[in-house]
This record gives structure tokens, C-alpha cells and sequence, in this order.
């Protein structure tokens, strides 16, 4: 049986979406990674030139402060500094409460280094560091300016940020290239299997890549595809088989049963049992055609009455209801229904819903009602409980009412495989106030076509 195509309504949306970003997820990879070490670099380097520059300015500052400071101890009068400095002021013990009126924020300052901000004459901020040292003999105040190391490292901070945009679209353009690359081949394989799949037997894949993961994966498919061929061969020949078996001895057993009806001196029991064995016949018929049907994935064709196909089943069941009290009804009130379908196909379904209504009706009446484009099926049975409404289609599920009756709970899934091949629409839904309702809808429908003997 070949297997239904996949198309984009029958794919899992999260499935399409990360198939559809699997490119996209490469590249995102590729920048999120660039974006992060360049980021990371940058960082690192800004933080080590910090603090490099600010370890040298410490150090020049303590030794040239240390220097005025020995220099004062010899000759106050002749004070020098090995290095042309912003500012430098030494306050003797009789200025330091001029320190206090002028400079507030030097005065409560420790010996050590520290980073300060100030105004100039021309209202504009500057930074600097300020050295001090106080003794007993002098106050040391040694300012370095920071502002022009301030701008530069403004000036070096854009320069990082810029690298970090320049090397992230980099990245970008090395994660599009590359994707491009490694989705490549992924991109041929698929291409290839879609038209392998095509033809009845799939080409090779292998042959086509180099041995690498790709080429594992093709050839992973080819031994899966090669399995898969010979399972739907098998599956083929043996329908055919069985397909081919099972008619021939239906034929007989209807060239019998034919023949003894037709002799006159049939008595009526016997007539009525053979009349029973016919109508197996013809219902084993139609079921192998459908199954044939499902099995080959294929629609066959024909103009079905489904009003004449309705009254046949209710026909049968009648004979079958050994005195259960149970009225069976066909209400046609639309006019006939012509369906493009075979026999045996629109048989088997219609026959499973007058089935199961009358197997679990005990008494009352299973109506089959025509519709325009549409048959309905409703009994008076016990009803249908929430379980079995979410269940019923399944193969193997016996509703809770089944009990000890007999069937394997598969009729309704071959009504559903039935339904899906032809675009039917079937549902079984509980009745207004007992009983189930089941609706066979033939969509989209067909116009009633005139009948023999219509004008």
C-alpha cells in the first residue's frame, strides 16, 4: 500500500517551523558566537589598558611625590620635580587651614592616590588624580590631569564598540556562508528522496555524496527505503493474492447457491438459508473490494444509489433479528443520491452504521434517513458515553456497550479509512434524547442524476 503523500497540512507545525529555521539557527549560532568573543576581547582589552594606565600614573605619581618629599627635607627653598606636572603644591604647617577654607575635599584626604573631579576657570569638568602625602614639616598635593587620558580613552571605547559591530557582521556573513554550505547537500538529499519517492522503485541516494555524515545519512535512507519496498511489495502481492483466492471460491459458492435457487423443488426453509448464504456471499464481495480498495490506496468509480444500497441492508437485517422487537425504517424524503463510488465501497460503510445501530438496539426502531448529500442512521439504542465518542474510530475499540457480542471493534475504522480515500465525512454523535446518530456525508455532494423512468 503506498503510503499518503505528505503535504503541508498534514506536517506538525513545530516540525515545519524548525525544519523552515534550521539555516536560520546556523547563522544565529554563528553571530551570537562572534558577538560574544568580540564582546568578551574588547571587554578584556578596555579592563587591562585601565588598568595597566592606571598602575604607570600610580607609579609616577608615588615616585615624584616621594622626590618633592625628600627634596623639601633638604632645601624647601629649591624644590624640583623630575616631571613637568599639571599642578604641584606644598603647604607648610602654618597653611594647612588655608587647605581647609580653599581645598575642602583635600583636606580630609590620607596619604595615597585618589581619583577626583573638578571645574576650571572656564566652568568646563575635569578629572585628575591627586597624590598626597602629608608630614609633620609639609603637606604634598601633586595633581595629575586626567582629561586628555579620559578623552582618549572615550575616543579608544568607540573604537572597541565599532569592532564588536564590524566583527558581528562578520560573523554574520561567515555563519550565511557556512550554513550555506552545510545545508548544501542536506538540501540535495532532500530534493533527491522527494522524487525517489515518486517512483515505485526509489533511486539510490548513496552514490550521489561523498562518505561523510550526509552520505551515512543517504545511505541509511537507501537501506530504510529498500526495506520499505519490499514490506509494500509484499503487502501488494499478498492483497492480490488473497484478493484473487477469495473470489474465486465466492464465485463458486454464487454459481451454487444461484443454480439451487433456481430449481423448483427448493422448499421454503432451504430457499431461506440459501437466500442467507447468498447474501453473505454478496457482502464478502463488497467487503473485499473495499479493503482492496484501501489496500491500493486507489478510488474506484461508479454511479451508486445509495437509497437502493440503504433498502438492500435493511433487507438483510431484517432477516437476521430473530424476533427482537426492533422496527427498521428508510425514510427518503430528498429524492434519490448518487454517489461516484462503487458499490462495495458505499455498501461496506453505509452497511457498517446500519450494523452497529442494529446490533446495540434491543428494541424500538433504527431509522436510515436521506439527506441531500448526506445519510443518517439513528437508533434508539443505549446511547453513546463521552469514552466512546473520543474512541469509536479506532481500530480494536469495542464500545462499552459491546458486552459479549461479537466483532473485533474494526468496521468503524474501515467506515473512517473508507471516508478519508473519498473525502467522505462520517460522525457518530448521541442522539437529542436516546440513541445514536450517525451521519455518513458524501462531500463534496452529488446532484441527484436522473433514474430510469424519471423524465
Amino acid at each position: 500500500m503506498r503510503p499518503p503523500e505528505t503535504t503541508p497540512a498534514t506536517v506538525p507545525r513545530h516540525r515545519m517551523r524548525y525544519r523552515r529555521r534550521l539555516r536560520s539557527r546556523i547563522i544565529l549560532s554563528f553571530v551570537l558566537l562572534g558577538f560574544s568573543l568580540t564582546l568578551l576581547f574588547a571587554w578584556a582589552t578596555n579592563w587591562t589598558r585601565a588598568r595597566v594606565e592606571n598602575q604607570l600614573v600610580e607609579e609616577m605619581m608615588n615616585r615624584n611625590i616621594s622626590e618633592a618629599a625628600r627634596q623639601f627635607d633638604q632645601d624647601p627653598k629649591n624644590l624640583q620635580f623630575p616631571v613637568d606636572l599639571i599642578r604641584a603644591y606644598v603647604y607648610t604647617p602654618d597653611r594647612f587651614e588655608s587647605v581647609r577654607i580653599n581645598r575642602p575635599e583635600w583636606y580630609e584626604l590620607s596619604d595615597g592616590i585618589t581619583g577626583m573631579t573638578g571645574v576650571d576657570v572656564d566652568g568646563e569638568e575635569f578629572a585628575y588624580k591627586l597624590a598626597v602625602r602629608k608630614t609633620p614639616q609639609a603637606w604634598f598635593f601633586l595633581a595629575y590631569d586626567m582629561t586628555q587620558a579620559k578623552r582618549s580613552e572615550e575616543k579608544f571605547n568607540h573604537a572597541l564598540y565599532a569592532s564588536v559591530l564590524l566583527f558581528t557582521l562578520l560573523s554574520l556573513v561567515l555563519g550565511w556562508w557556512s550554513a550555506s554550505r552545510v545545508m548544501s547537500p542536506v538540501s540535495e538529499l532532500a530534493r533527491r528522496l522527494k522524487q525517489s519517492g515518486r517512483s515505485a522503485q526509489p533511486e539510490a541516494l548513496a552514490a550521489h555524496f561523498p562518505d561523510d555524515e550526509v552520505g551515512q545519512l543517504a545511505e541509511a535512507l537507501d537501506d530504510y527505503a529498500g526495506r520499505l519496498t519490499e514490506v509494500v511489495q509484499r503487502d501488494r502481492e499478498f492483497n492480490a493474492d488473497v484478493s484473487h483466492e477469495l473470489r474465486t471460491p465466492l464465485a463458486v459458492i454464487r454459481g451454487a447457491v444461484e443454480l439451487l435457487l433456481s430449481r423448483p423443488d427448493v422448499d421454503e426453509k432451504t430457499r431461506a438459508r440459501l437466500a442467507r448464504i447468498q447474501r453473505a456471499e454478496q457482502q464478502c464481495t463488497d467487503l473485499i473490494s473495499a479493503l482492496l480498495l484501501l489496500s491500493r490506496n486507489e478510488r474506484g468509480h461508479g454511479a451508486t444509489d445509495v437509497a437502493k444500497l440503504a433498502a438492500q441492508s435493511l433487507d438483510v437485517h431484517r432477516t437476521q433479528l430473530a424476533g427482537k422487537p426492533l422496527e427498521l425504517r428508510l425514510e427518503n424524503g430528498s429524492g434519490p443520491l448518487i454517489v461516484d463510488a462503487p458499490e462495495a465501497a458505499v455498501a461496506v460503510a453505509l452497511g457498517n452504521l446500519i450494523g452497529n445501530a442494529v446490533k446495540y438496539t434491543t428494541e424500538g426502531e433504527v431509522i436510515v434517513r436521506m439527506l441531500p448529500g448526506a445519510v443518517e442512521v439513528v437508533d434508539s439504542g443505549p446511547g453513546l458515553s463521552p469514552e466512546d465518542a473520543a474512541n469509536i474510530f479506532q481500530r480494536g475499540y469495542r464500545g462499552t456497550h459491546a458486552g459479549h457480542s461479537q466483532g473485533g471493534g474494526i468496521g468503524l475504522s474501515i467506515v473512517r479509512r473508507l471516508c478519508a480515500l473519498y473525502g467522505w465525512d462520517v460522525s457518530v454523535q448521541p442522539g437529542r434524547e436516546f440513541g445514536v446518530v450517525a451521519t455518513l456525508r458524501f462531500d463534496p455532494p452529488h446532484e441527484a442524476l436522473p433514474m430510469d423512468g424519471d423524465g
